[in-house]
């Protein structure tokens, strides 16, 4: 079974980066008893299908956006349910992941794709770093992605090193901090 764990988002637009920063965090902090790619998807958009061809199972980390539902709501949705929903589509990476979903649904093989997002409050302003809501959200949009991951029967644990949430997104807003980072592991 092959697995890939894709954190989708733009980092500059503060909330919007909550899904990349999730997929480092659980890299740089986790084992896991089976091999897992992880990828830094930001705005990858159509370069995501093959993730979704190539692969059992994915796991998309983002933002999802709901009408009427409060900021740091966690969704845990399979592709089948989220292609369904028109109010997700807001952003133009949520616009073409949905469209890539909805594209290798109709191709002869297409990966288990769950996408586990978190309604943001701010993704309209460039700044480098989550909103206080989302911030203190973070470690229960972790839980889920850890809970669905178990769901194929994978399990986990802490590494003994830990590289906060902090690191990372400061890692992410300097390319520097980001050289030392890779060189944690």
């Amino acid at each position: 079974m092959t697995i890939a764990i894709v954190g989708a988002g733009t980092i500059i637009y503060q909330d919007e980066g909550i899904g990349v920063y999730a997929q480092k965090y659980l890299e740089e902090n986790y084992e896991f008893d089976h091999d897992i790619t992880f990828v830094d998807g930001g705005v990858l958009g159509f370069k995501l299908m093959v993730y979704y061809q190539d692969y059992d199972k994915v796991v998309i980390l983002d933002t999802i956006t709901m009408q009427d539902d409060e900021a740091g709501a966690i969704y845990n949705l399979p592709a089948q349910e989220l292609m369904g929903l028109g109010s997700y589509k807001q952003s133009a990476h949520e616009v073409e992941i949905v469209e890539m979903l909805e594209i290798c649904s109709l191709l002869e093989r297409m990966a288990d794709v769950n996408i586990i997002g978190i309604v943001p409050e701010n993704i309209d302003e460039v700044i480098t770093k989550l909103t206080p809501k989302l911030n203190d959200k973070f470690p229960d949009f972790i839980k889920v992605a850890l809970t669905q991951i178990e769901t194929y029967g994978i399990t986990y644990k802490k590494k003994a090193s830990y590289t906060s949430l902090d690191e990372i997104i400061h890692a992410y807003d300097n390319p520097v901090a980001r050289k030392d980072l890779e060189g944690l592991k």
